[in-house]
Order: C-alpha cells, then sequence, then structure tokens
C-alpha cells in the first residue's frame, strides 16, 4: 500500500473557559470513549455470540461498514479479474467505451457519496469538458434522489438532444442502485428513464447499459433479472445506505468517473489503522467525539456547521448532514448538521455564526495542498480597486487569511472552532475523511446509548406517501 499522509485534527480553539472545553474534561470522559471504540472495534459475533443474542436496542446491528475496505482490497489482491473490485472496475472500463453519459439513479446514501467522490475527486467541471479532455470518462448526472417534476423532464429532454447516433458519444447509460428497489423515488425515475434508454437502443439492447445495485433479492433484484442485465452488483448486507460508500454503492460511480478507487480505500483503511492504534489527543476519530459531544452535553453547542474551505467538499458536507442527522438524530437527542462553504458563506450566515446563539461549533475542514498552481491576483494597470498592493497574493493565500482571520474572531469572542486539515483533495484523504465521519458517528452514538444505524423515523414517511398514494 502506498503511503498516505493522515489528516490533522487541532481542537485548540475549542479550549475555551466558560463557551469550550478543557482538556480535564476530555480526560474525564477517556473511559466511555475507549469503551465505544472497544464496541466498534469488535464484530457482531465477537460482541453478541450470535445474531440472535443481540438485544432489541442494537439492531439493526449494520456495522459491516467498518472494515469493508480492507476486506475489499485483500480480495483485489488475491484476484484482481473476480474479485468484486475486479469486476467493478472491468464493468466501469466497458461503460466508459460505451457511453457518453451516465445517469445515476438512486437517493440518500444510494447517491450521496457518488455525488461527494465526484465533486471533490473530479475536475469542477467534469461534465462540461469535451470527451478527449475527461479522458474518455462520460458526463455524470444525478437523478431518482426527488419527485422533481421539472428537473426529471428536463434531464430527459437533454439525454435525448445530445444523445445522437449508435458510437460511444451518442449513447447514454444508467446505474441505478437501491437494496430493495421499493424506494419511490428511485423507483420511479428508473421507469421513467428505462423508457427513454429502450426507446433510444431498443429492447434487445437495453441490458448492455444499465447497471443495477441492489440486494440479492427484492423489486429491483426481479426487475434486473426481467430486463436481463448483463451485470449486477450487490449492496452487502449488514451495511446502511448512509455507511455504503465504500461497497458498489460507490465504487461503481466513482470508477466510472475515474476516480482512483484503490487510493480511495487504502485511505479509509489508513484511517481504520490511526483508530485502532492511536491514543486519545492523536486520534482524529475519539478526539473529534469528545471535543464534539462534551460541546453538546456540557456546554448546549447543539448545532455542527461543517465549515468547508473549498467548494470540491461542499457534497461531502451534504453527505455528512445525512449521516450524522439520520444515526444520531432519535430519542429526542442528536445534534442538527449544518455544511458552510467559505469563505462565500462568510457573507451569508457568518453574522449569525459570530453574534447569534452560542449553540454552534464551527469544524473547518481546510485543505493544506490545493490541485493547481496558486493564481496570484495579479497587478493591473487599472488600479482603482487598490489591489495593486496586494497584486502577488494568490488565491490560496488569501482563502488562509479568510480562515485565520476567521478563527481569531471567533476565538475573539470565546466561540469553539476546529481545524481538520487534508493533505489535498484527492482519493486519499477523501477516503481517509469520509471513513473518519463513519467512525465517529458510530463511536458517539455508542457513547449516547443510542443505535446509529437505522432511519424509523424515514421510514414512517414513506409509509405515508405510499398509503396516500395507493388510495387515490
Amino acid at each position: 500500500m502506498t503511503k498516505h499522509t493522515p489528516l490533522k485534527f487541532d481542537y485548540s480553539n475549542a479550549i475555551i473557559p466558560e463557551y469550550g472545553i478543557s482538556e480535564e474534561m476530555i480526560q474525564g470522559i477517556a473511559d466511555k470513549l475507549n469503551a465505544a471504540q472497544q464496541e466498534v472495534l469488535k464484530t457482531d459475533l465477537e460482541l453478541w455470540g450470535s445474531d440472535a443474542d443481540v438485544p432489541a436496542e442494537k439492531q439493526p446491528l449494520d456495522a459491516g461498514f467498518h472494515e469493508m475496505p480492507e476486506r475489499i482490497l485483500d480480495a483485489y489482491q488475491s484476484d484482481r479479474e473476480n474479485s468484486e473490485l475486479g469486476r467493478i472496475l472491468k464493468t466501469a472500463a466497458r461503460m466508459r467505451e460505451s457511453v457518453d453519459k451516465v445517469v445515476i439513479l438512486g437517493i440518500g446514501g444510494s447517491y450521496m457519496g457518488a455525488r461527494a467522490l465526484m465533486e471533490s475527486c473530479c475536475q469542477p467541471y467534469h461534465n462540461e469538458l469535451p470527451r478527449s479532455a475527461r479522458g474518455g470518462r462520460p458526463r455524470i448526472y444525478f437523478e431518482g434522489n426527488n419527485v422533481d417534476n421539472d428537473w426529471s423532464q428536463a434531464l430527459l429532454q437533454f439525454l435525448e438532444a445530445d444523445s445522437q447516433g449508435d458510437g460511444p458519444e451518442g449513447n447514454w447509460g444508467i446505474v441505478v442502485i437501491s437494496k430493495s428497489g421499493g424506494t419511490l423515488e428511485t423507483a420511479a425515475a428508473f421507469r421513467q428513464f428505462l423508457r427513454a434508454l429502450e426507446n433510444k437502443v431498443g429492447a434487445d439492447r437495453l441490458p448492455e447499459f444499465v447497471v443495477p445495485v441492489t440486494g440479492a433479492e427484492g423489486k429491483l433484484a426481479s426487475l434486473s433479472d426481467a430486463i436481463g442485465c448483463k451485470e449486477r452488483f450487490e449492496v452487502p448486507d449488514g451495511v446502511g445506505g448512509r455507511f455504503s460508500v465504500f461497497s458498489a454503492v460507490g465504487l461503481l460511480p466513482a470508477a466510472i468517473m475515474g476516480i482512483d478507487v484503490v487510493a480511495l480505500l487504502e485511505g479509509a483503511a489508513t484511517m481504520n489503522s490511526q483508530f485502532r492504534t492511536a491514543p486519545l489527543g492523536s486520534n482524529p476519530v475519539l478526539d473529534y467525539v469528545a471535543v464534539n459531544h462534551l460541546l453538546e452535553k456540557e456546554r448546549g453547542v447543539n448545532t455542527r456547521v461543517m465549515s468547508v474551505w473549498t467548494k470540491s467538499l461542499e457534497s461531502i458536507g451534504l453527505w455528512y448532514d445525512q449521516l450524522l442527522a439520520e444515526s444520531l438524530g432519535k430519542a429526542e437527542q442528536g445534534a442538527l448538521p449544518l455544511t458552510c462553504v467559505n469563505s462565500r458563506d462568510l457573507h451569508s450566515r457568518a453574522q449569525q455564526h459570530q453574534e447569534g446563539v452560542r449553540d454552534k461549533v464551527m469544524n473547518n475542514i481546510v485543505l493544506d495542498v490545493w490541485r493547481q498552481d496558486p493564481l496570484s491576483i495579479g497587478h493591473s494597470d487599472n488600479n482603482e480597486d487598490l489591489l495593486n498592493e496586494l497584486s502577488d497574493k494568490t488565491l490560496p493565500e488569501v482563502m488562509d487569511a479568510a480562515l485565520r482571520g476567521t478563527n481569531l474572531a471567533y476565538q475573539e469572542d470565546k466561540r469553539p472552532t476546529t481545524n481538520l486539515h487534508l493533505a489535498g483533495s484527492n482519493e486519499s484523504t477523501v477516503g481517509q475523511l469520509l471513513q473518519m465521519l463513519m467512525l465517529t458517528t458510530v463511536v458517539e452514538g455508542r457513547l449516547m446509548g443510542i443505535n446509529p444505524y437505522g432511519q424509523p423515523g424515514v421510514e414512517k414517511y414513506k409509509n405515508y406517501m405510499n398509503q396516500l398514494l395507493r388510495k387515490a
């Protein structure tokens, strides 16, 4: 495995008398943190002996996400051709060769991870680039995550208008992701887009352009068989949707986009190693949980702002919104997640963060290395904007000044902040970050006495929606 620069979590700006926390407070919950860590590290059978022994309050016990990166990588090293990752890479290569556009249908964890990977690891204007500049990688579009009539119609109209001819540039495909196939938003979209695709390529060729990711059984599995899909990937048992980004749910779209999925998984495995071995104080998972949990319980800081300092990470923030809200928003507990992008949102939300209710912590996600060479402001003969004295300053330097200035302003007003430093927005660091956030969520759930798996509140709306529609 290649060497991966570890993430660094700095919580020094959260050590504030009266409004923040102290090192003594962190040490005061060290035993509880370690107990929660050990529960997460143990396998289901090590904990309970058998599925029948799992207490009701621990059901569902979807802990399979934790060691999945290592399992997938080990299988790939043993049998590159026939392993799950080998099959994913082969299918992705076939899709890249046969289509210029791929529509990913899914909702919640079935698409949010893939979108986060695209925005954090691909060129920001990927879809706007000509095929040659994309290296032959398809344009990627996301639907089935809403029932928005106008957006669905617009994408269907675009696909029809922009997909002429029978070569790769004239064809498009579908990756549909749903464990059961019963989620209405995705199921309805699949029917609509499948019909449009069949009109384009014909019923006989339709299976070539559709790849389902679903459970071993269920409505989508049955429909895939009826269509005659050539390839199908499984959503693994014991892995909930919002924890599934390192399964075929996230890996297949990522591979189609041209993302280095091996480096992504290796990054996640690096975080697992840190979580297992690093002590409190240098363990980003335990430290993040300690700081945020204590601020919530001891200071009433029940709003967590993931403040990302690059637009490329906004979708990771939105992915984390779902992860935290669905996992810990139970039994009248759980912090409210918010995502903001800086320096953009310093001109919208920052006033409220700076001088509003003291119920927020700013968890900054900071890039230490940018993908592109630094772009300077530059000199101009028209200096009416008075920027010539800053002409040699680069955008990364301006962003760094904005970050440090914001932290100083919050520190002066005794508002807690933390900084999570990434060595770039790339597969390795994104793999680490996503795995870290999944682990922190589960550890904190165990610390709170809440089962972080399952989402009973979400199931209620689904049931009511179906009842209302089928009565009408």
